[in-house]
């Protein structure tokens, strides 16, 4: 009886770690989020629209440090532009964190940081909600946050 319920007990374990949750993804998983972070700092330093439209997904949300709503990939790209316009300098992001979801879905935390033509810079966070639709990375949704406190 007792090598019944080791056996029972055993297998179940072996079945929740089957279930559990991989947070950390593949390698090369990790380094096409990564690249695709990086395709977004360069499309919004050159403003690149044709860029950016193959990276978002059409149903795109962003929320910007100011507290401006932008839904929709037409409002995001816009938004993109005019805050590259009025507030200008060279803009870093670097990613900190990559947790999966599933094989298809990523939160990705990164730091941004602004350097402004007069030599200051505005340093902050960005969260991205990355999937994996059509057979590539994209970004679904963008959180920036100007916390208190940075370092």
């Amino acid at each position: 009886m007792k090598q019944c319920i080791i056996l029972v007990l055993l297998n179940v374990m072996i079945a929740a770690c089957g279930w559990a949750q991989d947070s950390s993804g593949s390698n090369q998983q990790q380094r096409d989020i990564s690249s695709l972070i990086d395709q977004y700092a360069e499309a919004r330093e050159k403003q690149d629209t044709v860029l950016l439209k193959s990276i978002l997904t059409d149903d795109i949300d962003q929320l910007v440090s100011s507290g401006e709503w932008r839904s929709g990939i037409r409002a995001a790209i816009q938004g993109m532009q005019g805050s590259s316009s009025s507030n200008p300098g060279k803009r870093t992001l670097t990613v900190d964190k990559i947790r999966f979801l599933s094989p298809e879905t990523a939160i990705v935390d990164a730091r941004y940081e602004i350097q402004n033509p007069d030599g200051s810079s505005r340093k902050m966070w960005s969260t991205f909600m990355v999937i994996y639709q059509a057979d590539r990375w994209k970004i679904a949704a963008i959180r920036n946050m100007l916390p208190t406190g940075y370092s």
